[in-house]
């Protein structure tokens, strides 16, 4: 198999005009996005220069289009269609074995602000901690109203065992419920945008320190990197809602957490104590794992589309065509973290550039046979 057996589902969005072939533009565009392309121009300049290679695949009977050409193509797509080839793509590849830890977490790129409407591109990333995939990217009008982007994503996953994390501002009792309805548990923080419930927790933690310490669950963990160490100490307590009376609006809550954040770098120390609620009735490490896990996305797919891709630096503006780079950005970090070689992703992404015989392995020998 190769990943572009799920592009044929493509409808060609042109009605005339269809000077080049629809699945021409699309295999170059993916490729070129692959091998670090970032603008229409890059994608029209990896063109040119990987023609021969392209023709490997692909046709290509009328060359390259020039970079307009390309934007209008790809801009014409609906960015649901690129979803769904992506959901689809995932699909095939997950396998859940066990409880797949799931991080829900928003993103908006900087440089696709669009003067005329006042907007930047906000999307929802869905990252599993236990593939180390993108599962899903789905836009969302602006930042402000994320909490309903999460509800439409949570309603495209299979969620059967799965643990979804959220950030703060998700921490919504509409989006515990739907997680339990779709059968899957959560971790989430509790932050001050819900005073009442974090000052219970505060004093339920202090009262069962001082009453029956026998009753809490502990662990504690310690890193240590460049001159940095980071300690973070564990306390979780299963729920008595007779005592917790916020936590009855909360679908399936079963256990709250404490966790106590040391960190000493460079002779200052900082301290933070952080509370989170969930449905879980595990053990207080499955619980650390899962509240420790979230911030990959913020590291392992916000930073490398960052940092490699350099996705905060796109200056494509338009609506869909700025979705639709987006999402095979993803699709590249997929393909990418797929690949078996013992790399960077850094150099993965340049090695798919320079490489064609690399490019191929990524593109055409992927995971799915």
């Amino acid at each position: 198999m190769t990943i572009f057996r799920f592009f044929n589902e493509l409808q060609d969005p042109r009605p005339y005009n269809q000077k080049y072939d629809f699945l021409d533009i699309v295999f170059l565009v993916v490729t070129a996005v692959i091998s670090g392309a970032n603008s229409w121009t890059e994608i029209k300049l990896f063109g040119d220069l990987h023609l021969d290679w392209l023709r490997k695949y692909r046709p290509f009977e009328r060359g390259i289009p020039v970079d307009d050409t390309i934007a209008r193509i790809i801009k014409r797509i609906d960015p649901k269609a690129f979803n769904d080839i992506f959901i689809n793509f995932i699909n095939e590849v997950r396998s859940l074995q066990g409880r797949e830890l799931i991080a829900v977490d928003g993103k908006t790129l900087r440089h696709s602000f669009n003067a005329e409407t006042q907007t930047a591109l906000h999307s929802i990333t869905v990252w599993s901690k236990s593939q180390g995939l993108v599962l899903l990217q789905r836009k969302s009008d602006s930042w402000k109203n994320e909490q309903a982007g999460v509800l439409e994503v949570l309603d495209s996953l299979c969620l059967k065992n799965a643990v979804v994390s959220v950030d703060a501002m998700n921490t919504q009792k509409k989006i515990a419920e739907k997680i339990k309805a779709r059968k899957g548990d959560y971790v989430m923080p509790l932050k001050h945008n819900h005073r009442v419930f974090r000052a219970e927790l505060e004093a339920y933690f202090h009262k069962a320190e001082r009453d029956t310490p026998d009753k809490i669950a502990r662990y504690q963990e310690t890193d240590s990197e460049r001159g940095r160490i980071d300690e973070r100490h564990y306390r979780q307590l299963a729920v008595d809602k007779a005592w917790l009376t916020e936590a009855t609006k909360w679908a399936g809550i079963k256990t709250v957490v404490c966790v106590e954040r040391r960190r000493i770098e460079q002779d200052r120390e900082s301290r933070e104590t952080a509370y989170y609620i969930s449905s879980l009735t595990a053990d207080v490490t499955e619980l650390a794992r899962s509240i420790r896990g979230h911030w990959e996305v913020e590291n392992k797919a916000h930073w490398v589309l960052d940092v490699v891709y350099k996705e905060d630096e796109c200056a494509v503006t338009d609506e869909w065509g700025a979705e639709n780079l987006a999402v095979l950005r993803r699709l590249s970090l997929n393909l990418a973290r797929l690949h078996p070689k013992k790399e960077s992703m850094r150099s993965k992404l340049k090695r798919a550039g320079w490489s064609d015989s690399f490019r191929d392995e990524l593109l055409l020998g992927g995971a799915i046979k």
